[in-house]
């Protein structure tokens, strides 16, 4: 399995950004990593690994970005607004650098995002916020409701990064076309989430998967997911 180590300049975050990438063609799929986690996490927790098959078969090629969630959301030295601010930034850097870089290096038109626990925020913000460039939505355990993390402070960048608010209102027509899954557990304390935010799309007539499966908040449960939800990549 072919792994490649990036590192770029990203003109929207001013620094150095790390990434490894897996495979050389197949469609692209951006991989987060979990709550303050670094781009090889989902390597050393064996994601990768349930995935392999794909990968060797050429079916995608796997780009498993850092996170700056300690500088943006997880980052109480800062102000909430500040918070908000730190992470479009990080919004911008996806849509206008990654994204267009892995359409470029396949030839596909759009991406997919997955990603675990607070790594499924990421994917559901990033591909409700952008469905003109996602395709595929593949949350495992996400969590999404971004207030937990703003003091009780609320503004249009919080309103606007926190899918269960701008999720509603949002009438993008790609948004009926994408590949939607929520993955979750009998015993995932985020289950809750999930629930709210397919009840959410439910009422919008948006088509999309709850899987609850057995298990709890945790990695194995998500190396089972993950090699499914990718099987439904066309």
């Amino acid at each position: 399995m072919r792994e490649d180590f990036k590192r770029w300049y990203s003109h929207n975050l001013s620094r150095d950004l790390d990434m490894l990438v897996y495979g050389d063609r197949g469609y692209p799929v951006i991989l987060f990593p979990t709550s303050m986690g670094r781009y090889y996490q989902n390597k050393d927790f064996h994601l990768i690994d349930s995935v392999s098959w794909f990968i060797e078969q050429g079916l995608v090629k796997i780009y498993c970005i850092d996170s700056i969630d300690e500088q943006s959301w997880y980052n109480k030295g800062i102000h909430p607004a500040d918070r908000a601010r730190t992470h479009i930034a990080y919004d911008r850097m996806l849509a206008e650098e990654l994204a267009p870089w892995a359409m470029n290096e396949t030839g596909a038109s759009k991406v997919a995002v997955a990603g675990c626990s607070f790594g499924g925020y990421h994917v559901a913000n990033f591909a409700f916020k952008h469905p003109d460039k996602v395709a595929h939505l593949f949350s495992m355990g996400g969590a999404f409701d971004i207030k937990q993390f703003t003091d009780g402070f609320y503004n249009d960048d919080i309103f606007y990064n926190n899918p269960p608010d701008f999720l509603p209102g949002s009438n993008q027509p790609e948004l009926w076309q994408m590949n939607i899954i929520l993955g979750t557990a009998q015993d995932d304390f985020c289950k809750g989430e999930n629930i709210h935010l397919s009840n959410i799309l439910k009422s919008k007539n948006i088509n999309h998967w709850l899987d609850i499966r057995n298990g709890d908040h945790d990695w194995p449960v998500w190396r089972e997911m993950f090699p499914h939800y990718l099987s439904t990549i066309k």
